[in-house]
């Protein structure tokens, strides 16, 4: 628990889903902060001040020192309030889970907004097959297991949170089939044993709130064709 001496802030946007894997993470160590929404159409001194570089968020401040990206973010959590851990005390096993939170950035979920926010149709079915591609790697990992962190939420979890919150309203709104309990029997049984862990549920956003963004976005880009 974060002591009165300590000073944690979290700068984010409610819908945004590297900001949900901060909120996980702070929620799975007990730490108590404080949350300021941002609007990234009008970026606060706050934001700009903190993450000049990117300008983006998530931003976490520990008692005046910022640290951006959500990956970097949650590891710094996890070093800091050592409790419930979220990394394996295995060198081994923690260099893997950095390698799949990657991996889920880079292949799942970039990618898979690529495959909906797209227009032209080729490319749209490129990005799509590459989803797939890589939720395929995922069925494989996950095996039988209950989590990627085995029994306990970990860092790979944490990063995939996109994957039961996020993909299925990005298919629904695009008519894509992405996660189906069909094509990806193991990683769905993981995405409804995430989905509904409680501090997982308590840290998503409202649902309502990020689907009407999502239609929103998804329509604006055929207004004028």
């Amino acid at each position: 628990m974060a002591s009165n001496q300590e000073e944690v802030t979290l700068l984010g946007v409610t819908r945004s889903p590297f900001v949900c894997r901060v909120h996980i993470a702070l929620k799975l160590k007990g730490v108590e902060y404080k949350y300021v929404e941002e609007s990234l159409f009008n970026k606060s001194d706050l934001l700009l001040k903190y993450n000049p570089v990117h300008k983006k968020v998530p931003v976490f401040v520990h008692n005046g020192k910022p640290i951006a990206e959500s990956l970097l973010i949650v590891e710094y959590i996890d070093q800091t309030w050592t409790h419930n851990p979220i990394l394996s005390s295995d060198p081994y096993q923690r260099a893997l889970a950095r390698f799949w939170s990657k991996f889920i950035d880079d292949k799942v979920v970039g990618v898979t907004s690529k495959a909906v926010f797209t227009v032209d149709e080729k490319e749209r079915e490129k990005n799509t097959e590459e989803v797939l591609e890589a939720l395929q790697f995922l069925e494989n990992e996950i095996k039988d297991n209950k989590f990627f962190g085995g029994e306990e939420i970990g860092l790979v979890d944490i990063a995939a949170v996109f994957i039961p919150f996020w993909i299925p309203m990005l298919q629904e709104v695009a008519g894509l089939e992405l996660l189906t309990s069909h094509k990806f029997p193991k990683l769905y049984k993981w995405s409804q044993e995430l989905i509904n862990h409680l501090v997982v549920k308590e840290s998503l956003p409202p649902r309502d709130h990020v689907f009407a963004f999502i239609k929103r976005r998804y329509e604006s880009l055929f207004i004028s064709k």
